[in-house]
């Protein structure tokens, strides 16, 4: 039995999911969170496990955990916000607000290829030493400073942890914030009472889940692919994406990192913080105006891609539901959302009227949907 047993809400009928979320507990002894929405009403908000490596604190019902790149379209809701109050155009050239960006092949690059992951700007070239991704105007110039891997626009192409920054910087020279986290707070979090946080303050730390490699975990497919491709060509935009610097794959439970403005990276939530920003994407306008919450789930690029080594779909900074058992977000065909390094994951199913977050301070080897996400989606669905 896992060392802390369920705690949280379940309503009538949503038993077995609990239970398949319960049985992943008690096999893999690991700390996480379930939330599932339907229609603005939390039907399902369960806990268990541990919080630290150490398996003497218990998950609690506001544990955060760093959710990796399920952050990423929290970023880009907020860019949809601005563009909805025409403070931002998609399809004009980031340079026109931040000039520096254009150096270097980039003057034409746009937020909408940003968001779909076409603009080429997906990994710095030369080495980066790793302290300079916690020094957020160091990180800023360097970027500005970057040239495209390919001609912008050209092919789909991952960004991990640029992509971020990219759209952080837009957003606060837009605002006139000096902090992206001041933006997301007022415009997220303030309308939604969540408590998301991209740089948790020094003394709210120690109440954050730990993460950790499951013990024994075999890497999955992708995993294994995209491995290969790195080690082929350590030069090459795949190696330099996931590697350089190497601070990206280390130190994710310092106060370094857990400080930092990485907004593609290190947001902290709540399994309930994700699902209730989800639902409240497909059930209200309290985020996007209905004339922009279709963005979300339409498709603006779709293939092969060059980064990740497999065929992925993307709107307007979400991952679309696509075939294949570790990228089926849901069973609708307009679900949209996105997976985190791991196994956290975050998804609305607006054919439905669902929004799911799935957190664990356990790492899967797992590129996109992990086992674990798998087998609880599926559960939902079948009794739904």
């Amino acid at each position: 039995m896992a060392a802390f047993p369920l705690e949280g809400e379940i309503a009538p009928g949503l038993e077995p999911v609990a239970e398949v979320f319960a049985g992943l507990q008690s096999t893999q002894s690991q700390g996480a969170a379930l939330a599932v929405y339907r229609d603005g009403e939390c039907l399902l908000d369960v806990w268990a496990g541990a919080r630290d490596k150490a398996q003497s604190s218990p998950w609690e019902r506001d544990t955060r955990v760093n959710i990796f790149s399920a952050g990423k379209p929290l970023v880009a809701l907020v860019v949809l916000q601005l563009v909805a109050e025409g403070l931002l155009d998609l399809d004009k050239p980031i340079a026109d607000i931040w000039p520096a960006f254009g150096a270097n092949g980039k003057a034409d690059i746009t937020l909408a290829q940003v968001l779909c992951h076409r603009s080429g700007v997906n990994a710095f070239h030369e080495p980066v030493k790793d302290a300079l991704i916690f020094d957020n105007p160091a990180i800023t110039e360097r970027i500005a400073s970057e040239r495209p891997w390919w001609e912008p626009g050209s092919a789909q192409g991952y960004s991990p942890i640029i992509y971020g920054w990219i759209l952080a910087e837009v957003i606060k020279r837009v605002t006139g914030a000096a902090q992206f986290a001041e933006v997301f707070d007022a415009r997220v979090n303030g309308p939604l009472d969540t408590a998301i946080a991209f740089g948790v303050p020094a003394a709210e730390q120690p109440d954050l889940a730990e993460v950790s490699a499951i013990r024994g975990a075999k890497a999955e497919q992708g995993v294994l692919q995209l491995g290969r491709a790195m080690k082929d060509d350590p030069q090459g935009v795949v190696n330099k994406a996931f590697t350089n610097p190497m601070s990206l794959m280390v130190g994710t439970n310092g106060e370094a990192w857990r400080s930092a403005e990485i907004p593609a990276a290190n947001g902290h939530a709540s399994a309930r913080d994700i699902a209730c920003v989800y639902d409240a994407l497909i059930n209200t306008e309290t985020l996007l105006p209905a004339a922009l919450r279709a963005e979300c789930w339409r498709e603006q690029s779709a293939g092969v891609d060059r980064v990740l080594q497999t065929p992925m779909r993307f709107s307007r900074g979400f991952m679309l539901t696509q075939e294949g058992a570790d990228r089926r977000l849901g069973r609708g065909q307009r679900a949209f959302g996105h997976a985190g390094a791991g196994g956290c994951l975050g998804f609305a199913d607006p054919d439905y009227q669902l929004s799911f977050g799935f957190v664990s301070n356990h790492m899967a080897q797992s590129l996109l949907i992990d086992s674990r996400a798998q087998k609880l989606i599926d559960a939902l669905y079948q009794v739904i």
